[in-house]
């Protein structure tokens, strides 16, 4: 069966400095009028995607992830034909309903309801086809009572939840969703994830961007990666997913101050506590945020109590890297003091080697007390790595699990 979408050789080149090139007679005569003196900077070219191959099934939910700047946004506007490719060739067979930005494909001064027949006209459906579905988006959209407002009085939360169910209900055969979605707030997310899973199972295909690695994991089975413009690893979304965190954080020291404002969003503004700093030390005593995964290794936290406190509960919890929470630890459970003076107070766990299977996880550190309310999610990153290790005894690293429970066995016969 041919490929629903058939990217060969794609490269797209953009000129740092240049303006792209005026179409409409307004700016036409504008440029006309504006000074060429010797002021402009030189131009330099970018190539935003460099020779891109892909081929994309019908039915497929496809996932695309990479840093910012890695091509990701380029690729779904050349597929939209919002840009034009600078080589290549794309094959697309099926209508395609796109949003990539808040606002794309509206018109400011229409209502909501104006909107929803302009976007179906533009995908080529009769006026019949889209009364069937009028009342589904107006449903799935949830701004009933705006729906004769002009968009552009809409907030962007609301622009969004218009111009999703628009796309997904219209019916195309193809879906590209950009991040988008990160605007509206967390139960509209997971209704749109919930549509876009529901049309695939349709048999209509998806290509989703998104930072959001959990929602690539839970939506998309294969997924994209790519990193400066090309494409640097295809195949099952987790797989891929595992790479990009364990590259992504491969770079990091092993220590992060944790006494800037933007972490401390979850604290009391005057706890008499504050955590300062956290370490990840490897077995051979180095900080580091890249582990062997038949190593021991050590979390070290430290914090500053600014009175002496009573009944200081400190500690940590360790989440993967898709948010799923998998074990916690506290100094009470080590029946350690928990009145402490005021000062320096740094705290110490050791963990187990083959503890952690390979993969990216986060850190969470918390403590609570009289006057104490300290919680910082994502402290840290820590990435395990599948290799054997010199620091101990490495048992099997390839495990489907996430915590690795190496269990005393025994075996007995009997004839």
């Amino acid at each position: 069966m041919q490929p629903i979408i058939k990217i060969e050789k794609l490269s797209k080149k953009y000129r740092l400095g240049a303006r792209e090139p005026y179409y409409s007679l307004r700016d036409k005569i504008s440029e006309l009028f504006k000074f060429k003196g010797h002021g402009r900077g030189k131009t330099k070219e970018f190539w935003a995607l460099k020779d891109i191959n892909l081929a994309v099934k019908q039915g497929e939910a496809l996932g695309i992830i990479g840093r910012n700047g890695a091509g990701k946004s380029t690729l779904l506007k050349i597929l939209s034909q919002i840009t034009p490719p600078t080589k290549g060739k794309i094959t697309m067979r099926g209508r395609v309903a796109s949003l990539l930005e808040v606002g794309t494909g509206f018109h400011p001064e229409l209502t909501g309801r104006e909107n929803i027949y302009l976007n179906g006209a533009i995908l080529g459906m009769s006026r019949r086809e889209i009364n069937r579905k009028f009342d589904e988006i107006v449903a799935f959209s949830e701004i009933e009572k705006f729906l004769d407002t002009p968009v552009k009085r809409y907030s962007s939360g609301m622009y969004v939840r218009l111009a999703f169910a628009v796309a997904a209900h219209l019916e195309p055969e193809i879906l590209l969703v950009d991040e988008v979605l990160a605007v509206g707030d967390t139960q509209f997310q997971k209704k749109c994830l919930g549509k876009m899973s529901e049309v695939g199972k349709e048999g209509r295909t998806v290509l989703f961007v998104s930072h959001n690695m959990a929602a690539i994991a839970e939506l998309c089975q294969s997924c994209v990666m790519l990193n400066k413009g090309k494409i640097v690893k295809v195949g099952e979304s987790k797989k891929v997913i595992s790479v990009y965190l364990a590259n992504q954080y491969k770079s990091l020291t092993g220590s992060v101050d944790l006494t800037r404002p933007m972490l401390r969003r979850n604290s009391l503004e005057n706890s008499l506590f504050k955590w300062t700093q956290i370490q990840v030390i490897n077995s051979r005593g180095e900080r580091t945020s890249s582990l062997e995964f038949a190593e021991p290794f050590e979390i070290i936290i430290s914090g500053r109590a600014t009175k002496a406190i009573r009944g200081l509960s400190a500690g940590f919890g360790v989440t993967s890297a898709l948010g799923f929470p998998l074990f916690n630890s506290h100094v009470i459970d080590a029946e350690l003091p928990s009145d402490y003076p005021a000062g320096k107070i740094i705290f110490k766990a050791k963990l187990n080697p083959n503890l952690l299977g390979p993969g990216v996880y986060n850190v969470d550190v918390g403590a609570v007390g009289e006057g104490v309310a300290d919680w910082i999610p994502e402290a840290i990153r820590v990435n395990v790595e599948q290799v054997a290790s010199k620091a101990g005894k490495a048992i099997r690293s390839n495990y489907d699990g996430i915590v690795v429970h190496p269990c005393e066995w025994s075996v007995q016969l009997k004839r």
